[in-house]
């Protein structure tokens, strides 16, 4: 007894001065953090909104909106009371009060919406020009206004490629009800878009009338990148890679309940994990990045485990994926930042820490990206999931605001590595430039 109390006082010890480094660094260095505000951003994670007319409601900016289900609770660095969010209604809009009164809200929506006349079109252009990003990835289900290349890159989504069979036995919450219902509808748009009114009778037709030729769409026009929100929809775990047992199940599951019908929880599942590596086998084939919600999701029913980023191991070591590039959206946000650490070590996996600079702010964001950086800088990627709201906290007002949390996460975690001898100041500024631009140019082969 006496030699495991010893042990665990001595694990205890280990862990707190093992961890100290990252904890004690507050505050950034400031001619670095000027540094890093300088640097031209490639944002990997975002719901742009589009430009839109008086009376029109842009609703593509994600295939599932979290405002069509039960609101959950905002962590504190997400609340309206953020002083971020002030900061970026006086930068960006003149606002020249330090409160929130009604009337002073007015005035800002004023402003802003005068801002927006002036622009026109060339309003999210502006945008990107004051929060410093020159190209920003919209997670979208169609562009739009003002939404132009080579500043905007379209990741369209693909989750409903993988689900052509009645979800029922799956959707087995109101969230994943709403949800799957709204993957029915695009997945009825791109079947229209693909000159067919209803599901082709074998899961080899299906393959080549629908997911062949829309992921080809999705190349042509110029997307760099597909996404999928499976997490809101079931669990991470895609299962052991099919043998030829597996594949002539599903697709004997698939020609059974294509015209109708509704399939058990497993089949629907087996004919999901099939296609699903399917679609990133052809997408890492036109060499399309696949992008996948990991860790925290909005909702009171998000299955939190089912996100887990370790569920993807077998995915992420398939043989036939390894052209394909899986970057892990939002780095396992809650719980799972530790193992998006380790996953890094894959050739074919990168990871943002989008969302995070969201929920959390700075000083806790720069934990979790020094852990990052400590093992693979050049797999790591910025990104500000900036996304529609009411006026005073559309898109605009968000992404200033994550920016803000992101670059000086950024540089209070370098400077703790700087301080802590880990790496010289040149390195840090080199590893800035690669975080927030380099490794996505690279990745995605921008210019």
């Amino acid at each position: 007894m006496r030699g495991i109390v010893s042990s665990f006082i001595s694990a205890i010890f280990f862990t707190a001065t093992s961890l100290s480094p990252l904890v004690a660094q507050t505050a950034p260095d400031p001619s670095l953090l000027a540094e890093i505000n300088q640097i031209k951003a490639v944002d990997n994670h975002t719901h742009v909104g589009k430009v839109v007319g008086a009376g029109e409601v842009d609703r593509d900016f994600d295939a599932l909106p979290c405002d069509v289900i039960e609101g959950s609770a905002d962590t504190l660095a997400a609340r309206a009371e953020n002083p971020q969010f002030l900061e970026a209604w006086q930068k960006l809009y003149g606002y020249e009060y330090a409160d929130r009164d009604p009337a002073h809200v007015r005035e800002l929506i004023a402003a802003r919406e005068q801002v927006r006349r002036e622009q026109g079109d060339n309003f999210p252009i502006w945008v990107l020009d004051q929060i410093g990003i020159q190209y920003l990835l919209a997670n979208r289900v169609a562009m739009g206004r003002g939404l132009t290349a080579p500043r905007f890159r379209w990741v369209p989504f693909d989750d409903a490629l993988m689900s052509p069979l009645n979800p029922e036995s799956v959707a087995d919450n109101p969230d994943k009800k709403t949800f799957y219902a709204q993957e029915a509808k695009l997945l009825k748009t791109y079947l229209a878009q693909t000159g067919l009114g209803a599901l082709p009778g074998t899961l080899d037709e299906y393959v080549s009338k629908v997911i062949t030729p829309t992921l080809a769409s999705q190349k042509k026009a110029g997307a760099p990148a597909i996404k999928f929100e499976a997490a809101y929809l079931r669990s991470l775990n895609f299962g052991r890679t099919p043998g030829a047992e597996e594949r002539a199940e599903a697709h004997t599951i698939y020609a059974r309940y294509a015209k109708g019908g509704v399939a058990s929880r497993a089949e629907v599942l087996r004919v999901q994990d099939v296609l699903f590596r399917e679609i990133a086998r052809q997408a890492g084939h036109l060499g399309m990045a696949v992008h996948i919600h990991t860790g925290q999701g909005c909702g009171n029913y998000f299955d939190l485990a089912g996100a887990r980023p370790t569920e993807l191991e077998s995915v992420l070591d398939d043989p036939a994926l390894r052209q394909t590039t899986f970057v892990l959206l939002h780095g396992g946000a809650g719980p799972y930042t530790h193992e998006v650490a380790a996953l890094l070590a894959k050739p074919n996996v990168y990871a943002d820490f989008s969302e995070q600079d969201f929920l959390i702010p700075s000083r806790a964001l720069s934990v979790v990206i020094r852990e990052w950086l400590e093992w693979f800088p050049e797999k790591v990627l910025y990104g500000t999931d900036l996304a529609p709201g009411p006026a005073q906290m559309d898109w605009d007002v968000i992404g200033y605001s994550t920016n803000l949390t992101a670059r000086r996460a950024l540089a209070i975690a370098l400077t703790g590595m700087v301080n802590d001898g880990e790496i010289t100041r040149d390195r840090a500024l080199e590893i800035a430039r690669m975080v927030l631009r380099g490794n996505a140019v690279k990745l995605y082969g921008f210019e």
